[in-house]
């Protein structure tokens, strides 16, 4: 049987010294060819690849960063998976900072501060190139965790006070909230349920933009608001709105603080019966898939997470790149979306 050669690791992984032989070439030039530096000649760039591809070569980022002293991961906290806004919101993130040589470290807090702190300290073991975090509400002492951690932060979704001294790229969730129930009073409506779950920070920022609307028109009652704090789904939102139309005096408008409420509001308002928006007007937030294709099509909240997610991104570049960033709030605001269902 013949034996591993001296340069290969125990474990029989191919190392950048076996591409530089394969290549003829220095372990220097091999490094430098593969992460594109300009200076290496063409050809040899050519070669070192094609070497490396013939072995199976990948790079450890482990000894990379060891020896650059430069990781090359990129901490993001979201909170959950299966809803869209996050994935779209990833998506952008993983677009921008992969092309400038970063990858994400992805972890998911299900909305818990404990598990988020959890979270957090495991990866600030790997010493990572920077923070991405969902939101700018949690405890002082996970507050204090990233603050310490010497580690580029940005907060997204959100936003922050400028005195604060956070970086974030968010919106307004108030007043989102604020905007869509301005929109539901001038359609007439009076009786405006406020239908709620999960109770993150940023839904309760959108109960409070529809209470301070509410209350200045003199409409405002305890009674209007219906809080879950269940995970959201379209199931959840069914029996919600189940609920919600046996209440008395009747309720004549709802919003929903997520489209996958509100779609099962629209398929339970469907089953019953019940005409939307004759009968009850429907609002959801966030213009998840399929809510325009509801019947009918789904009013609603549309919130730029990708174009967040981007500029989340390449605010954390610039300060990884020890860059002066001239806005560190940034606000993207979000759009009312009208359709038939109020």
């Amino acid at each position: 049987m013949t034996s591993a050669t001296p340069s290969r690791r125990a474990s029989g992984r191919v190392t950048l010294s076996d591409v530089a032989k394969a290549a003829d070439v220095s372990p220097i030039t091999v490094s430098r060819a593969l992460r594109g530096e300009r200076a290496v000649d063409p050809a040899l760039v050519a070669r070192v690849r094609e070497a490396a591809d013939r072995l199976g070569y990948v790079p450890d980022p482990a000894a990379r960063a060891l020896a650059s002293r430069r990781s090359t991961h990129v901490a993001v906290l979201i909170p959950m998976l299966s809803n869209a806004l996050f994935v779209d919101l990833l998506e952008a993130v993983q677009r921008t900072l992969r092309p400038a040589g970063y990858q994400t470290l992805i972890g998911v807090t299900h909305y818990d501060e404990a598990e988020e702190a959890v979270l957090l300290r495991e990866q600030l073991l790997h010493r990572p190139a920077g923070l991405l975090v969902t939101g700018i509400d949690r405890p002082a002492a996970t507050r204090a965790l990233i603050a310490q951690a010497g580690v580029p932060c940005v907060h997204m979704m959100d936003l922050a006070p400028l005195a604060a001294g956070l970086h974030c790229v968010g919106l307004s969730q108030a007043d989102a909230g604020a905007a869509l129930t301005r929109h539901l009073l001038a359609r007439g409506h009076r009786r405006i349920a406020f239908a709620a779950a999960q109770l993150d920070p940023r839904t309760m920022q959108r109960l409070e933009g529809w209470r301070r609307e509410m209350t200045g028109a003199g409409l405002y009652e305890p009674t209007l608001e219906w809080l879950n704090p269940a995970p959201s789904s379209i199931a959840l939102g069914g029996r919600m709105f189940e609920q919600i139309i046996g209440q008395h005096p009747p309720i004549d408008a709802v919003f929903f603080c997520n489209d996958d409420l509100a779609q099962g509001a629209l398929l339970a308002a469907l089953r019953r019966g019940i005409e939307v928006p004759d009968q009850i007007a429907i609002a959801g937030f966030n213009d998840l898939t399929g809510s325009d294709q509801m019947v009918p099509p789904l009013t609603t909240v549309r919130t730029p997470r990708s174009e967040i997610g981007q500029a989340a991104a390449a605010m954390l570049l610039a300060l990884m790149r020890r860059e002066a960033v001239k806005q560190p709030v940034v606000d993207l605001g979000f759009e009312l979306v009208v359709r038939a269902s109020a």
